[in-house]
């Protein structure tokens, strides 16, 4: 079982994993945006072939882009993942005003790292 800790207790979680007889052997809890793909927590959980089911509140806390594509590669370990609250918002503007948020962060993160990997590549040269 895995949280990003928005919010959602994990005793939640873990009533979800008994109601559904589902055997939790590890809890897991970080705090991190769904955009970023450095949480160790997440990446721990995803490389450990201990880790069957990973039970998560809210797909778009779990991973922003590309849920679709970790969970592939974790069916074909023969793992999964179960969301508790599948439901989305279904009203257009906030699905809207979602979706602007969310390439609003990516652009702002993308222009972030472009910078600091300039800075240090200016650096690096200016020491060599």
């Amino acid at each position: 079982m895995w949280c990003c800790t928005c919010g959602c207790p994990l005793a939640r979680l873990a009533a979800f994993a008994t109601e559904n007889n589902m055997r939790v052997a590890k809890v897991m809890a970080e705090v991190g945006s769904g955009l970023d793909g450095h949480r160790k927590g997440l990446l721990a959980v995803l490389r450990s072939p201990d880790d069957g089911t990973i039970v998560v509140e809210h797909r778009d806390r779990w991973a922003r882009f590309g849920s679709e594509y970790i969970e592939a590669a974790l069916a074909a370990t023969g793992r999964g993942v179960v969301v508790v609250d599948p439901e989305e918002v279904k009203d257009d503007l906030a699905q809207n005003m979602r979706d602007v948020r969310i390439r609003m962060c990516a652009r702002l993160y993308g222009r972030r790292s472009a910078r600091n990997r300039a800075e240090k590549a200016l650096q690096a040269a200016s020491e060599a």
